[in-house]
């Protein structure tokens, strides 16, 4: 196998764990709340803390690959992944397990942006480097129906007390070949900087996007709440002071966290643009279709989870053949996904009802995977595309925090319209409408991440034609 490949192997596997861990816990809830006794509220917050903890240090985790090393940083997310995933699998009550999530999150966020700042150092050529984010949406969709699949797979076992226990332990030996393979096969890239890290602007940056992501995650079953509301408006002081005490600290050649320069880049611009309006979208939809199939269709959890599934294999799919079609017909390519999005949407409004056949249920589904599947690797390629490799890290992480607070406002803004339509006692004729009105919604967020491609340079800029300054 080419070194590079087997190296791009290793570090999807942070990757893997990162996505898998997202959806593994789902199925698993109610096995979870029985066997622990935990209230409600606790295993909302069980299955929250892990993204709170995740969006809360990805910016850090970027910038501590830049300035420690990516590899020893990437070894490190896994290392903690493993004791928190062990932590997780031992856990006799609510609170620990809670904790041990959250940790859980942290190490995912040591892991994910190393993965993207790797993969631009790893494939410098613009040909190589799509073909390698094309396996980068491969792993996407892998993790996510593994997680769903090991989910129910060993939650369902009879041989032992507890199975669900198994959902956590089985990162564990996945955690250690990688840790291993990452020690003998990557090579060590890092940032040539003169300052030390920067501890306060962590501290700072992390309380801020800690309040944000808990108040938006909470407000989901809580309302925005005073407390929620308290802790949004503190969020919102924090960030203005971090953003102003960073820009200071780069005038004053002090360490800094964030380096807005970042910011001069047009298709870092565009990328973030696109992938806040794609993700409110993406994640706004599984939420509101696994509602509408359940409770406004009657179609079992088994059945749905089954439907699924056919996303993710079209995901898969058009992630491995979307490389080649975006280097052949650059945007077009993921601007011809968005529209299969919408014309899928558009038919499932047109379509999805309690006697529609389950075969178009799947055939979809298959579509909207291949859709996406064609749109959110070369996301994050455009982004990153002409990004400096003194800024990669950084970027990595910044990408990839405005992904997770954007699936979070999704869920909560399109899920409060879903429910307004809804109303208190809906009959099925309720469930298409509100269904209906946030379908509207989701197509109106194509919209714009169509937009912000048809920006873009006709081809994604091969890397011989990148501008040098940005």
């Amino acid at each position: 196998m080419n070194s590079k490949y087997l190296k791009l192997l290793i570090v999807l596997s942070g990757q893997l764990l990162t996505i898998m861990d997202i959806f593994i816990i789902n199925v698993s809830i109610p096995s979870i709340q029985k066997d622990i006794h935990a209230s409600n509220g606790e295993m909302q917050l069980m299955i929250s803390s892990y993204l709170i903890g995740f969006a809360s240090f990805l910016i850090t985790g970027g910038r501590m690959g830049d300035v420690y090393g990516r590899k020893k940083i990437f070894i490190v997310g896994l290392i903690f992944f493993m004791l928190s995933s062990v932590g997780c699998g031992i856990s006799t009550g609510a609170g620990p397990l809670i904790i041990a999530r959250f940790i859980q999150g942290m190490s995912a966020a040591l892991m994910a942006p190393q993965v993207l700042s790797m993969i631009q150092i790893l494939f410098p050529v613009h040909e190589e480097r799509t073909k390698a984010m094309g396996w980068y949406g491969i792993t996407i969709g892998i993790g996510t129906i593994a997680g769903q699949f090991f989910g129910g797979y060993f939650s369902s076992l009879s041989f032992m007390q507890e199975p669900w226990r198994l959902i956590f332990l089985i990162n564990v030996p996945i955690c250690f070949l990688s840790v291993f393979f990452s020690i003998k096969f990557l090579n060590e890239s890092k940032t040539p900087v003169k300052n030390a890290f920067d501890i306060w602007g962590v501290a700072t940056l992390s309380v801020g996007l800690f309040c944000s992501t808990y108040a938006l995650t909470m407000s989901e079953h809580q309302g925005f709440n005073l407390k929620n509301t308290a802790l949004l408006l503190i969020s919102a002081c924090i960030l203005i002071y971090f953003i102003k005490n960073q820009k200071g600290k780069i005038k004053k050649n002090r360490p800094y966290l964030i380096d807005f320069e970042l910011f001069r880049y047009k298709n870092f611009n565009l990328g973030i643009w696109a992938v806040v309006f794609f993700f409110i979208m993406l994640d706004s939809y599984f939420y509101i279709v696994s509602l509408f199939f359940q409770d406004g269709l009657g179609i079992s959890p088994l059945h749905a989870g089954e439907i699924i599934v056919f996303q993710g294999l079209g995901f898969i799919l058009a992630s491995l053949f979307s490389a080649k079609l975006v280097l052949k017909y650059g945007k077009n390519t993921l601007i011809g996904g968005i529209g299969l999005i919408a014309g899928v949407l558009i038919i499932q409004i047109f379509t999805f009802n309690s006697q529609t056949p389950f075969y178009l249920f799947y055939l979809l589904f298959f579509l909207h995977g291949a859709g996406v599947g064609s749109v959110i690797p070369s996301l994050a390629n455009m982004a990153l595309s002409g990004i400096s490799a003194t800024l990669v890290g950084n970027a990595s992480g910044v990408y990839n925090t405005f992904q997770q607070v954007a699936a979070i406002i999704g869920i909560i803004a399109v899920g409060g319209v879903f429910y307004y339509f809804l109303g208190k006692q809906p009959s099925a004729q309720d469930y298409h409408y509100a269904f209906l009105m946030a379908i509207v919604i989701n197509i109106v967020c194509l919209v714009f991440v169509a937009a912000s491609i048809f920006m873009l340079p006709e081809h994604i800029l091969p890397k011989s034609k990148m501008a040098k300054n940005p």
